[in-house]
Protein backbone atom coordinates (compact mmCIF):
# COMPACT_ATOMS: atom_id res chain seq x y z
CA UNK A 1 0.00 0.00 0.00
CA UNK A 2 1.22 3.43 -0.32
CA UNK A 3 1.00 6.55 2.46
CA UNK A 4 -1.68 8.90 1.52
CA UNK A 5 -0.38 12.92 1.63
CA UNK A 6 -1.90 14.75 4.20
CA UNK A 7 -4.93 16.78 3.15
CA UNK A 8 -2.78 20.21 3.47
CA UNK A 9 0.84 19.11 1.94
CA UNK A 10 2.23 21.80 -0.01
CA UNK A 11 4.97 22.47 -2.39
CA UNK A 12 7.30 25.07 -3.71
CA UNK A 13 9.04 24.91 -7.09
CA UNK A 14 11.32 27.36 -8.74
CA UNK A 15 11.53 28.40 -12.32
CA UNK A 16 14.97 28.21 -13.00
CA UNK A 17 15.09 27.37 -16.95
CA UNK A 18 14.03 29.71 -19.71
CA UNK A 19 11.22 28.45 -21.94
CA UNK A 20 13.00 29.79 -25.11
CA UNK A 21 13.30 27.04 -28.12
CA UNK A 22 10.79 24.68 -26.09
CA UNK A 23 7.96 22.97 -26.88
CA UNK A 24 4.84 24.73 -26.54
CA UNK A 25 3.16 22.51 -24.43
CA UNK A 26 6.16 23.26 -21.75
CA UNK A 27 5.67 26.89 -22.30
CA UNK A 28 1.73 25.99 -21.19
CA UNK A 29 2.81 23.83 -18.66
CA UNK A 30 4.65 26.43 -16.88
CA UNK A 31 2.01 28.68 -17.22
CA UNK A 32 -0.50 26.17 -15.85
CA UNK A 33 2.26 26.02 -12.86
CA UNK A 34 1.75 30.15 -12.76
CA UNK A 35 5.50 30.42 -13.36
CA UNK A 36 5.63 33.62 -15.30
CA UNK A 37 9.31 34.96 -14.98
CA UNK A 38 12.77 33.84 -13.93
CA UNK A 39 13.81 32.31 -10.28
CA UNK A 40 9.79 32.74 -9.52
CA UNK A 41 8.39 30.79 -6.52
CA UNK A 42 5.08 29.43 -6.00
CA UNK A 43 3.53 27.19 -3.61
CA UNK A 44 0.94 24.99 -4.89
CA UNK A 45 -1.00 21.60 -3.58
CA UNK A 46 1.02 18.52 -3.46
CA UNK A 47 -1.60 16.46 -5.58
CA UNK A 48 -0.88 13.96 -8.63
CA UNK A 49 -1.56 16.56 -11.61
CA UNK A 50 0.78 19.06 -10.20
CA UNK A 51 3.61 16.20 -9.64
CA UNK A 52 3.15 15.30 -13.31
CA UNK A 53 3.27 18.97 -14.51
CA UNK A 54 6.78 18.93 -12.51
CA UNK A 55 8.25 16.04 -14.52
CA UNK A 56 7.35 17.38 -17.61
CA UNK A 57 9.11 20.55 -16.70
CA UNK A 58 12.10 18.71 -14.00
CA UNK A 59 14.92 20.46 -16.50
CA UNK A 60 13.15 24.30 -16.00
CA UNK A 61 12.20 24.05 -12.25
CA UNK A 62 13.25 23.37 -8.97
CA UNK A 63 11.60 22.11 -5.70
CA UNK A 64 12.10 24.89 -3.02
CA UNK A 65 12.62 22.96 0.67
Amino acid sequence: MTAKKSAGARVKVRRIGSPVRRDNSQRATLMGLGLKRANQVVELEDTAAVQGMIRKVHHLVEIVK
